[in-house]
């Protein structure tokens, strides 16, 4: 069975054609032209902003015209991650999915069912032929997952409807009423690359980590989950405390919201002390494996004798370097005491990659307390300025703060129950939503957000449960109908 074939077929139809248009943040040009060719194939109304963002329309249905319009928001937008030995180009190919019990997964790459799963039942929603509602509106965000360019973007005026349903939640049976804010901290560590002189006294090693789990920044921060930058960095900080190291190359990680999940780097040691870094790179690897035995199974390290390089950092460089990257906080700093179990404020060391004549270091930090983001962004941003990095910090986005008083989170709880039998979870998520930057444009939105089970998001690991997508189907349409 393909994903075509699933049923409804008005989701998952949509869905499959989804995940054959390349849809890369920042380049969303192809998916917007297929949305924009979308709504005229269904005769819907519709705009697409200066920004790239899509809007469309479609007025109620006989006996919902005096009630208040809803909107349904998704991004088009999709994180690109393939593991290092698949070659996908994601400005031009498909996504090859397939089915795997109750879940679908992607070869090797990154599913987008984040948020292509989003767009889809916004779209059936749109064009059912046996859904009431009242005046519906669909909003299709560019550049999400790298900027939120399309929420910063959207003009006044454009929406019409005062209540939002966000379909970019990635948890079976939970209603999220609020997220936290976050911004983004950009270290670029300038350097002119040394001769390697001496070849005969130095020798060369290529110490790799991969197949970690990774996952979303936000969601997947408070798993315990490894981050390859910094276990890679960890070993060649201890290394460096006990001979002359020197680095001649280091990348590590991708994307700015990702954990990282791979790491490398090329390093000189002097040559007597060959058997010695292989010595204590075996009893690093048992100590890493202990210590993560029982989240990283498909974790591996490695170390390989390399040819010579011809060219490495100064001395004083990979020192300040290693320094600068081992002090800089990762993971969960601090959680809520309001709401138990959420994750209040967090940082990840994304990615480490070299430029032509730099490193560029990214990282990224959450927290739904305003002031907690602004001082773990200065935290990062002093560990990584001991280095003599040129520090910089993006715009940032604000949280998005919960409204227990929600005429739409009643609705919405009340469907699930009717669906389910059950009470859905509310809370809040640590991960970043769009929905802060609409209140602001639009305070009168009344705003939940619900999606259906996914994991692995950001990560080739990427799955989306089945079932759990036509149970958020039904639960999204007896949301709408009830309003």
């Amino acid at each position: 069975m393909q994903v075509k074939d699933l049923q409804p077929y008005e989701v998952f139809g949509i869905f499959d054609m989804i995940t054959k248009v390349p849809r890369p943040s920042k380049r969303e040009e192809k998916i917007g032209a297929w949305l924009v060719d979308f709504a005229k194939a269904h005769g819907l109304e519709y705009i697409q902003d200066k920004a790239g963002n899509v809007i469309m329309r479609v007025p109620a249905t006989n006996g919902y015209e005096n009630h208040e319009g809803v909107i349904l928001q998704a991004h088009m937008d999709m994180v690109c991650e393939k593991n290092n030995d698949i070659v996908h180009d994601f400005m031009n190919d498909s996504i090859q999915t397939y089915i795997d019990g109750d879940f679908i997964k992607a070869r090797g790459t990154t599913l987008g069912g984040d948020d292509g799963i989003g767009m889809a039942m916004a779209l059936a929603a749109l064009t059912s032929k046996t859904l009431k509602h009242p005046n519906l509106e669909a909003l299709f965000t560019v550049d999400e997952e790298t900027g939120l360019t399309g929420a910063f973007k959207l003009e006044d005026g454009l929406l019409r409807g005062k209540k939002l349903i966000n379909l970019d939640s990635e948890d079976d049976g939970q209603l999220f009423i609020g997220c936290a804010g976050g911004i983004d901290t950009l270290a670029k560590l300038y350097f002119t690359f040394e001769n390697v002189n001496n070849e005969d006294n130095w020798f060369a090693a290529r110490v790799k980590v991969s197949g970690l789990m990774g996952g979303h920044s936000g969601d997947d921060i408070n798993k315990g989950r490894a981050n390859a930058n910094k276990l890679l960095v960890r070993f060649l900080f201890n290394e460096s405390k006990k001979t002359t190291l020197r680095i001649a190359t280091i990348e590590g990680g991708n994307l700015r919201n990702a954990i990282a999940r791979e790491a490398e780097a090329l390093v000189l040691v002097p040559f007597e002390y060959k058997e010695q870094l292989r010595i204590d790179f075996n009893n690093y690897v048992s100590e890493i494996e202990s210590e993560y035995k029982d989240v990283e199974k498909g974790m591996v390290l490695s170390l390989e004798s390399e040819t010579l390089p011809s060219q490495i950092m100064p001395h004083i460089i990979s020192e300040r370097l290693l320094l600068s990257l081992y002090a800089c906080p990762h993971g969960v700093q601090s959680m809520s005491k309001d709401m138990p179990g959420l994750v209040q404020t967090s940082t990840n060391l994304a990615s480490v990659k070299m430029r032509d004549g730099f490193v560029e270091i990214n990282t990224s930090q959450r927290s739904s307390v305003e002031s907690e983001k602004h001082d773990i962004k200065n935290m990062v941003e002093c560990a990584l300025r001991l280095s003599g990095a040129k520090v910089s910090h993006g715009d940032g986005y604000p949280g998005w703060k919960p409204n227990i008083n929600s005429l739409l989170l009643d609705k919405a709880k009340e469907a699930y129950i009717e669906i389910t039998g059950q009470e859905p979870e509310v809370k809040a998520i640590h991960a970043g939503l769009e929905c802060g930057l609409f209140l602001e444009k639009y305070p009168w939105l009344d705003m939940v957000s619900i999606g259906p089970q996914m994991s692995g998001v950001h990560s080739p690991t990427e799955q989306l449960s089945i079932s759990s997508t036509q149970k958020t189907w039904l639960w999204l349409q007896k949301t709408i109908e009830k309003l």
